[in-house]
C-alpha cells in the first residue's frame, strides 16, 4: 500500500515559539512520522517554534531563525512563497493547515484538513479589537476544509451552530498533555515559606482573572493561608497591579512567575490549588496538566471544561467571586477532599494522552482519501 503524503503547513511553527497550537501539531507530527502508511512532512522554511528547535523531527523541512519581535507578517510571505515553489516538486495527499489564514497552503490536488481549537473570538467578540482578524481568517480557512477536527465535542458543538457544515465533516480528537514533574524542584516549591494557589496562562477578557483576585482578596482565611502565584503569560499589568491595591492586597501575596514547560510541572505538583475560572474554553489544557501532575483543580463548569476535568474537580459559578472563595475553601480547608481530587484528576488524565490523539487523527486523514 501507497504511504498517505502527509503535509504539516509553517503556520503555526511561525508565529508561536511555546504554545497549545504548535505543541499539538508536533505531537501528532512526531508520532505520525513513525507510522509506515504515512509519508509526513512538516514544511516551515523559516520557524521560530522552540519544540522544532529542541526536538527537531526528521521529516522538517526547514531552518530555525531567531524570534525579532513585529516581523510575523514577513515570516508568514517568505514561508507562503517558498511553500508555493515546493509543491512544483510535491504532491502531498493531505495538508493539514495548522492555524487560520486567509490564504490556501496546499496546492488545489490536496485535501485540507483544519483544526478548530476554539470558538473564543466568535463567542466573545467584544473581549477583541477590531484589528483582530482571527474569526474572518477562521470563517475563510473552514469553507475551504475538506474535514476539520475540533478538540472537544463541546467545540464541535458550537462550530456546528455558528457555520452551515455537514456533522460528517467535523471530528473530535481530545489533546494530551506533555508535562513530566522535576522532583527536585516540586520538594524546593513544597518548602516554601507559605503554600499556595495557582494560576496558569492569560488573565484577561474571557480568561476571568478579576473575578479569581476578587475572591482571594474577599476571603480572609485564603489571604492569611495562602499566596497567589500566576504562571506564565505576561506579567501583571498596571491595571491588575492597581487592583491588588485597591483590594489591599499585599505585593507580597501575588507573585507572576514566568518559566518554561519544565518548570510549569514542578508549580502544579507543588500548589495546594490550581483555579481555572475561564468563561470559555475550546479545550482547557491547563486542568489537564493539573490533573496529570497531582495538582487538586477548582474550575468554571463551562463550554469544554467539565468534558476533560469530569467528576474530578470543584466547580463554582466563575462570575461570582464568593462562589469560587467557596470552591477553593472546600478543597483546601478539607485534606480528604484535597486528597481525594488529586487521585480522582490522575485517574481522569489517564484518559487523555497525545498517542490516542494521534491514532484517531490518522484515522481521520485515512477517511477523507
Amino acid at each position: 500500500m501507497t504511504p498517505i503524503k502527509l503535509v504539516y503547513d509553517y503556520q503555526s511553527s511561525s508565529f508561536q515559539e511555546y504554545g497549545g497550537v504548535s505543541r499539538y501539531i508536533y505531537e501528532l507530527a512526531f508520532r505520525l512520522i513513525k507510522q509506515a502508511e504515512f509519508k509526513t512532512r512538516i514544511i516551515a522554511p523559516i520557524y521560530i517554534n522552540q519544540y522544532l528547535k529542541q526536538q527537531p523531527i526528521p521529516a522538517l523541512e526547514g531552518i530555525a531563525i531567531p524570534f525579532i519581535p513585529k516581523t510575523q507578517r514577513i515570516r508568514s510571505l517568505i514561508n507562503q512563497q517558498i511553500t508555493q515553489l515546493y509543491w512544483f516538486n510535491y504532491a502531498p495527499d493531505i495538508v493539514h493547515e495548522t492555524y487560520y489564514s486567509y490564504e490556501r497552503t496546499a496546492p488545489k490536488s490536496s485535501k485540507v484538513v483544519l483544526t478548530i481549537h476554539d470558538l473564543i473570538h466568535e463567542k466573545f467578540p467584544q473581549f477583541f479589537p477590531a484589528s483582530d482578524h482571527t474569526a474572518a481568517m477562521k470563517a475563510t480557512a473552514i469553507a475551504r476544509a475538506d474535514q476539520i477536527i475540533c478538540v472537544s465535542e463541546n467545540t464541535r458543538n458550537d462550530l456546528l451552530d455558528l457555520f452551515p457544515l455537514d456533522p460528517n465533516q467535523v471530528s473530535v480528537t481530545y489533546l494530551g498533555c506533555s508535562l513530566t514533574v522535576n522532583p527536585t524542584l516540586k520538594v524546593k516549591l513544597t518548602q516554601r515559606s507559605r503554600p499556595y494557589i495557582l494560576y496558569v496562562g492569560k488573565r484577561d477578557g474571557y480568561k476571568n482573572f478579576s473575578q479569581l483576585l476578587l475572591a482571594y482578596a474577599h476571603s480572609q482565611n485564603l489571604r492569611q493561608d495562602f499566596d497567589l502565584v500566576c504562571f506564565g503569560s505576561s506579567p501583571l499589568t498596571k491595571s491588575e497591579l492597581q487592583m491588588v491595591a485597591d483590594l489591599n492586597l499585599s505585593y507580597d501575596q501575588i507573585h507572576y512567575i514566568p518559566g518554561n514547560e519544565t518548570t510549569l510541572a514542578s508549580w502544579y505538583a507543588g500548589a495546594s490549588i490550581l483555579v481555572y475560572p475561564s468563561l470559555y474554553e475550546g479545550f482547557g489544557i491547563p486542568p489537564l496538566e493539573a490533573m496529570t501532575c497531582g495538582c487538586p483543580v477548582a474550575c468554571s463548569p463551562t463550554s469544554s471544561i467539565p468534558e476533560v476535568v469530569g467528576d474530578a474537580a470543584e466547580f463554582f459559578e466563575p462570575t461570582q467571586p464568593e462562589s469560587i472563595a467557596a470552591a477553593i475553601a472546600r478543597v483546601l480547608y478539607n485534606s480528604e477532599r484535597s486528597q481525594q481530587l488529586r487521585i480522582a484528576g490522575q485517574a481522569q488524565a489517564e484518559k487523555f494522552s497525545w498517542d490516542r490523539c494521534a491514532e484517531k487523527t490518522a484515522l481521520i486523514y485515512q477517511s477523507i482519501l
